[in-house]
């Protein structure tokens, strides 16, 4: 099955999309530091399958348009090129689904614009309802030690550490949040002393689910965008929980999956097993959640047989099929 690729017009950027398939539409949204083909497998699978396949690199990734304004990376900024990517394909509604960063995306999507997006699945991160503080408040930190995403705030400087080395960058990254990583330390946690790559192992050889060839590509994409556009994410996540405040106590109503690795560093977080053990309340539509034994954080490319059925057994059963 093809792979096709257009470059659209969406909510006043140009936005690459990677798409297969003809049939009802499905957007794939990719998170950090990934791009459309983090969806490979699913594109076709999905084609495959009887629907329409669409994996947009998103706001400051690969093809797509990267703001120089940080404060143009919001959660409203990417819930609208959702739905600007949904106008520009001509499509009245579709089944959004989301990965790490992309996964917010696509449940705040289906929160916003049930209108739209008239079912949702979120890979690796769940639905968490809007707190009341801001969230990096919350943020683990010491003398010692910050959190990744804190560290992240600082511009120019996670930037300079990523690009450094790019290929030492994501295959560091890629495994070290793996489902096959040996490392045992908490890569989530940066040395005030130090930056993110330093936990993070190297190595030896890559997972059978992650080919040099994987590698090369995402290695010939961050070296010719950098890193900023998707660190610009995270230097707006105090700022979503500002523009956010209409929806506080909002449900995501549409029906929903949720699909994690039990080796994820997200499901392993402190008070994620409460939050999950409540999804239900706060995402009423939840038609199922899924752990996948030993997987990690990669969840589409770790699992993609699995992942692929589990979102196709999801479409079929919207579809009545």
């Amino acid at each position: 099955m093809d792979i096709r690729h257009t470059t659209v017009s969406a909510n006043g950027i140009r936005m690459h999309v990677a798409e297969a398939g003809e049939g009802p539409p499905v957007l794939l949204c990719h998170g950090f530091p990934e791009s459309w083909y983090s969806w490979r497998h699913q594109l076709r699978a999905l084609a495959a399958a009887g629907y329409r396949a669409v994996a947009p690199d998103m706001r400051g990734y690969g093809g797509t348009d990267r703001p120089a304004d940080p404060a143009q990376y919001t959660l409203l900024h990417l819930v609208g090129d959702m739905v600007g990517l949904l106008d520009a394909l001509g499509e009245r509604q579709a089944v959004i689904v989301g990965h790490d960063w992309g996964a917010p995306v696509a449940w705040h999507a289906a929160l916003m614009r049930p209108d739209r997006f008239r079912a949702v699945a979120g890979l690796s991160v769940p639905f968490r309802p809007r707190g009341s503080g801001r969230p990096t408040s919350a943020m683990p930190q010491s003398e010692d030690e910050w959190f990744y995403q804190l560290y992240f705030q600082q511009p120019g400087v996670a930037e300079a550490e990523l690009q450094r080395d790019v290929r030492a960058t994501i295959r560091g990254v890629l495994y070290g949040a793996s489902g096959d990583s040996t490392d045992t330390g908490d890569v989530t946690m940066v040395p005030r002393r130090g930056g993110f790559l330093d936990r993070l192992p190297d190595p030896v050889r890559t997972p059978s689910w992650l080919s040099e060839a994987d590698i090369d590509f995402y290695v010939a994409e961050f070296e010719r965008t950098g890193f900023a556009g998707g660190l610009n994410w995270y230097r707006n996540i105090d700022r979503g929980w500002e523009l956010l405040g209409a929806f506080a106590g909002a449900q995501v109503t549409v029906p929903a999956l949720y699909v994690v690795g039990d080796r994820d560093l997200v499901y392993t977080f402190k008070g994620m097993d409460r939050l999950l053990a409540n999804l239900a309340t706060i995402v009423p539509g939840l038609r199922e959640t899924v752990v996948l034994p030993g997987c990690g954080h990669w969840t589409q490319q770790e699992r993609p047989e699995e992942v692929s059925a589990r979102l196709i057994g999801f479409l079929r059963d919207l579809d009545g099929i």
